[in-house]
């Protein structure tokens, strides 16, 4: 516990959307001395200002930070640790916020075995429909879920610690589990809807619905504002259960659209009735 306890420099690299807001949520209410990078140094200078940044991370002062935070699309945060993992502080702790896990969690302990830092997988469950560090905010994460995914060499001492970190930022609960699962379920709760908005929004309707939408456009719409770069690659690092999501949405969409097709209003009540006990069993 003690090791956890001396924890003092925290280094971000990446202020986006959840980069920004960890900086701003740590800065607002701990304190962690904050220290980052961000590729447009424009962004750096302005969270500086902010007081969301209290010092610029470089090369050269890296090995102060006790703890690394990347906020960087999965591939580029393996790359970055390789790039700069031998002025990484022996022993420093450094967790990712990526949406994917399994790539991450396999990639990044032989560079922490090899370069002698921790690494412990994370997820912030939190978002908006805009990016960058201009929509980021403190209250980001409140009530939100922080998931934690150790791999072989994470301790339960680096995992209770990240609990309780989550819970200093103001997230409402954290979940420790197995990258294999986490993906399983992100595939599921975050990557599906963006599929779905995203495909119901290339409709040439959706030029024309204003003054016909509501709640419903509204609802289903709103994750269609995506960064396209960043989700092709988290698409495609989980093909595997994000394919078997969309199959089984696609043999749903097919039976209720043969329903209405075939003028069958008996089943297309049965399949609309096993959606609603679903929510109503849910307790939503």
């Amino acid at each position: 516990m003690e090791k956890m306890n001396q924890i003092k420099n925290i280094a971000i690299i990446g202020l986006g959307l959840i980069g920004g807001s960890l900086a701003k949520a740590i800065s607002e209410r701990t304190d962690y001395h904050v220290m980052a990078q961000n590729r447009t140094r424009q962004t750096l200078l302005t969270a500086i200002a902010d007081g969301a940044v209290h010092e610029e991370l470089t090369e050269g002062n890296i090995a102060k930070a006790d703890m690394i935070i990347l906020g960087l699309y999965p591939e580029e945060a393996v790359e970055y640790m390789e790039s700069i993992g031998s002025k990484v502080r022996k022993g420093a702790l450094v967790i990712d916020v990526s949406g994917i896990k399994r790539y991450i969690c396999r990639n990044m302990p032989p560079i922490a075995r090899k370069y002698g830092f921790v690494f412990v997988g994370a997820h912030p469950m939190a978002g908006k429909e805009k990016s960058g560090y201009a929509n980021s905010e403190a209250a980001l994460f409140d009530g939100a879920s922080f998931i934690i995914t150790p791999t072989d060499d994470s301790s339960r001492e680096e995992v209770d610690w990240l609990g309780r970190f989550a819970a200093e930022l103001g997230f409402g609960m954290h979940v420790v589990c197995s990258p294999e699962e986490h993906d399983r379920m992100i595939a599921f709760t975050s990557q599906l809807p963006h599929v779905l908005a995203n495909a119901y929004v290339q409709s040439p309707q959706c030029l024309k619905h204003r003054g016909f939408s509501a709640g419903s456009y509204r609802d289903v719409s709103r994750v269609a504002r995506l960064n396209e770069h960043l989700w092709a690659e988290l698409f495609l690092q989980n093909s595997d259960a994000l394919t078997q999501e969309l199959d089984l949405l696609i043999r749903n969409i097919t039976e209720m659209c043969d329903a209405i097709k075939a003028d069958d209003r008996e089943t297309l009540e049965k399949i609309l009735g096993r959606g609603r006990m679903v929510k109503e069993m849910l307790g939503e």
